[in-house]
């Protein structure tokens, strides 16, 4: 156990302490930052086991973890993050537990070798063990929602992918998040049962937050405000004018204010800069790049992909990407090139999305697609 606590506390005020001092400092970031340097003192008071079992009942530090790791995850994808008053809400198990712990600091109420032992105490044991265990599973599933909401939304707005947007990394952790304590509640039920301590429970959760702290020093020190990073932040409430517009009376789009004559005329202009002006070679273009060039509000953008060519913003972009390759494919200018230094020049990112994305247009692997061009003259 000790070899893993000196590690944690290292690692995790470290990398606390990196995402503190990182520029600029976001709202995000002082979250992760604050919930890393709990990490490492729920850490130092495990290392002090003795001293830590006479001044507190219980440990209540980890009721902070599911909460800061919702609220991350909400500000990293919120296109305006402010921390108000209702985010303080999710911290009242821990107060609860925090003055508990002191309450009851003369009591030695948790113990697994006596845990359903009918004392004074059974309340508080069943209460504390349920919250945890409630906390932990309420969060890590809110936390992967939002990541799958977000990671559908992206495709409306951005024409690549990278781990950045994506996320998928930040899903890992939560899914490992949950994982982990699923394994510690399983190793303390065995303990309850079989009535063997020799196995800390605990040893689960200290493990596998290390390997959160390490992850967030790495993919949590780079990680951007999702939105304001690639500009997707408009003046004067445009967002909250798109949100209504798609939900507020169930009916999407209804109250959006967009004209059939508008619309016929926004995608002319659409269609027209895409053809002229090639802005999907950009490797990382975005909608907001588009609603910028052509002066229309990006929910108009949207709507207009949406309703009249059914296609989101990543379809739209990187179909053209894809027609660009086969023209290239075409020209001898570029018979030399490989189909990776192909799809880079056409504006993809990335080999994986490339294969794909021209796999779903054609019906063909870009290979399978270039032999089939050469060999067709033949036949």
């Amino acid at each position: 156990m000790e070899p893993v606590l000196y590690i944690g506390i290292v690692q995790s005020f470290f990398a606390g302490l990196m995402i503190a001092t990182k520029k600029p400092q976001q709202l995000h970031d002082r979250i992760m930052a604050g919930w890393l340097f709990l990490i490492s003192l729920e850490m130092i008071f495990a290392l002090s086991k003795e001293y830590y079992q006479q001044l507190l009942a219980f440990t209540f530090i980890p009721f902070t973890y599911g909460p800061l790791m919702y609220l991350y995850t909400k500000f990293l994808f919120s296109e305006k993050p402010h921390f108000g008053w209702k985010n303080w809400l999710h911290f009242i198990p821990f107060v609860v537990f925090f003055v508990l712990t002191f309450v009851y600091r003369q009591e030695k109420v948790i113990a697994l070798d006596h845990y359903f032992e009918h004392d004074k105490l059974l309340w508080l044991r069943i209460t504390y063990g349920i919250s945890f265990f409630v906390s932990i599973t309420v969060y890590s599933v809110l936390t992967f929602d939002l990541i799958r909401k977000h990671q559908r939304k992206i495709r409306d707005l951005y024409s690549f992918t990278s781990e950045k947007i994506t996320l998928n990394w930040l899903k890992v952790v939560s899914i490992s998040f949950s994982v982990t304590y699923l394994a510690m509640f399983i190793a303390g039920a065995f303990n309850m049962i079989s009535g063997d301590t020799s196995t800390n429970p605990l040893l689960f959760s200290y493990i596998g937050l290390t390997l959160f702290a390490f992850a967030f020093s790495i993919y949590g020190y780079k990680q951007q405000e999702i939105y304001k990073h690639y500009g997707i932040i408009e003046k004067g409430g445009e967002n909250e004018k798109e949100q209504k517009g798609i939900s507020g009376s169930g009916v999407k789009y209804q109250r959006s204010g967009l004209k059939e004559t508008e619309a016929r005329k926004y995608l002319k202009q659409l269609l027209k800069l895409m053809e002229e002006e090639k802005p999907y070679l950009n490797g990382e273009l975005s909608i907001q790049d588009l609603t910028v060039r052509l002066n229309i509000p990006r929910h108009y953008l949207t709507q207009i992909l949406n309703e009249k060519l059914k296609k989101n913003f990543y379809t739209f972009v990187n179909e053209y990407r894809v027609k660009e390759v086969i023209q290239m494919m075409n020209d001898s200018q570029y018979k030399n090139y490989t189909l990776l230094a192909l799809a880079l020049e056409a504006g993809f990112n990335s080999k994986s999305s490339f294969n794909n994305i021209f796999k779903n247009y054609t019906g063909y692997t870009p290979s399978e697609y270039r032999e089939k061009k050469v060999l067709l003259p033949e036949s």
